[in-house]
């Protein structure tokens, strides 16, 4: 008989390169605890409880090359579902560096499988063992690469399991249909072979109940997208318009020079805020104007517009600012006509020099000296990026995998109901459910055919 298959026990530097006033060594596998031991002084391991040791010096019997807090995690109950040991040591890449060295080393003298981690494998193993699914694995990397608190905040809920809780209700209800549909198949024999055990009806209600709630997380693609990746927004309009004051009243702070001498900004400049929990770049760019033609004219300043221009084209929407105090001029009115189509939203700034004459309507006024219209401002950046209505538990899409998951689910179960609907036979509608399971499945992890079977002895009585 072959003996149980053991997987090896990996190791690694769990934090980022460099010094650092904390270094991390990790193991994961069966003989993380027994690889550890060997690199610190004498420990009692116990799950989950810090221990004060000395890391030894292999080349020195009792000698000491560092201190360190080890804890151990005993399977099942730890991250990766193994047992995991972790030597937080100081944050020297000398020493973190001779311990992994040296449990290579302890892996090849006592005969054991230990070797290097591969990237993300501890959270791989995490997934493999059931503690993780999908979408919670991928989130662990957003949280990771988070650049935002909003970013991190989202990352935290779907990490979670948002999108699983989400898809939850929907793949019972899916599983519940393929489960009728299995015993009505197993009652229909003989004479019986042309009834319907599940009436034409009940299906398109049930599949309808399915494809509902599908839609709408396919429909969360977009925002999630924008949460994860961001989106650019570039600030453009004529000289003195105030695009660099507006800058930054938006960022909270005095990023770009701003003077009353007009082309002041002579370059792209870009900063990163979060407006409605979406991180959005802001890009300041320079006066735009028609410089043709004129003698002697500022190189410096041709260059700026010039790649003023370069951002506005590469940027997922436009801020146009207009000097509310002035006639739009004609190179806005060609700029405006120029983003039809685009998203944009045109800004009327210096709205305190205005007084009491206002426009009605829509139109957005601000002022980036008092601070007047720019939440009116921030709100309405996100209706032009159509990123209101956040989802709040953070259950959206956000990468392309999901949304191809989602997708395929969702043209599984159309082609299902156009086959119930055509009074196609159960066995072509299962080939359909079942591939809409499959995209599922895609999504968060697995489903097997002991849970149909489950789901089948839990409503019928099979054997009778």
């Amino acid at each position: 008989m072959d003996a149980p298959f053991r997987p090896d026990t990996i190791v690694a530097i769990s934090t980022p390169p460099g010094r650092g006033g904390i270094g991390i060594l990790r193991l994961s596998g069966p003989e993380a605890v027994v690889v550890a031991g060997r690199l610190v002084s004498a420990v009692e391991w116990e799950h989950g409880r810090a221990r004060f040791v000395r890391i030894l010096d292999p080349e020195a019997a009792g000698g000491t090359i560092d201190e360190a807090v080890v804890t151990a995690f005993l399977g099942p109950h730890s991250y990766t579902g193994e047992d995991v040991a972790e030597i937080a040591a100081h944050g020297s890449p000398v020493v973190l560096e001779a311990l992994v060295r040296r449990a290579l080393g302890v892996g090849a003298e006592l005969g054991l499988a230990v070797r290097l981690a591969e990237p993300g494998e501890f959270t791989q193993r995490a997934f493999l063992a059931g503690r993780l699914d999908l979408t919670q694995a991928e989130a662990v990397r957003d949280l990771i690469a988070a650049r935002t608190l909003d970013q991190a905040r989202v990352a935290a809920q779907q990490m979670g399991g948002a999108i699983s809780r989400r898809v939850a209700p929907a793949k019972e209800a899916l599983l519940h249909l393929v489960a009728l549909l299995e015993a009505g198949m197993d009652f229909a024999s003989g004479e019986l072979d042309d009834v319907d055990v599940v009436p034409p009806e009940e299906i398109a209600r049930a599949i309808a109940g399915v494809l509902g709630p599908l839609e709408a997380l396919a429909a969360s693609f977009r925002h999630g997208q924008m949460v994860r990746n961001g989106v650019s927004l570039a600030l453009a309009g004529p000289p003195n318009a105030g695009k660099s004051s507006l800058f930054n009243r938006l960022l909270d702070r005095e990023r770009a020079i701003v003077t009353a001498v007009p082309g002041t900004t002579r370059d792209t400049i870009e900063e990163s805020v979060a407006v409605g929990g979406i991180p959005v770049r802001l890009v300041d760019t320079a006066g735009l104007r028609d410089l043709g033609g004129s003698p002697g004219g500022d190189e410096a300043e041709a260059l700026g517009i010039a790649r003023s221009r370069e951002a506005l084209a590469d940027a997922d929407a436009v801020l146009l600012v207009h000097d509310a105090t002035q006639p739009m001029t004609g190179e806005e009115l060609k700029l405006a006509e120029s983003l039809a189509g685009r998203p944009h939203l045109v800004v009327h700034n210096k709205a305190d020099l205005l007084g009491l004459e206002r426009a009605d309507g829509d139109m957005i006024f601000t002022s980036a000296v008092t601070g007047e219209g720019i939440e009116a401002l921030r709100a309405g950046i996100l209706r032009v990026l159509q990123a209101e209505g956040a989802v709040g538990d953070g259950g959206a899409l956000n990468n392309l995998r999901q949304q191809e998951a989602v997708d395929s689910a969702l043209v599984a179960l159309r082609a299902a109901a156009a086959a119930n609907e055509a009074g196609l036979p159960h066995e072509v509608l299962l080939m359909d459910l079942h591939g809409a399971l499959r995209g599922l499945d895609s999504l968060t992890g697995t489903t097997t055919a002991e849970d149909i079977l489950a789901r089948i002895f839990s409503t019928f009585c099979i054997g009778k």
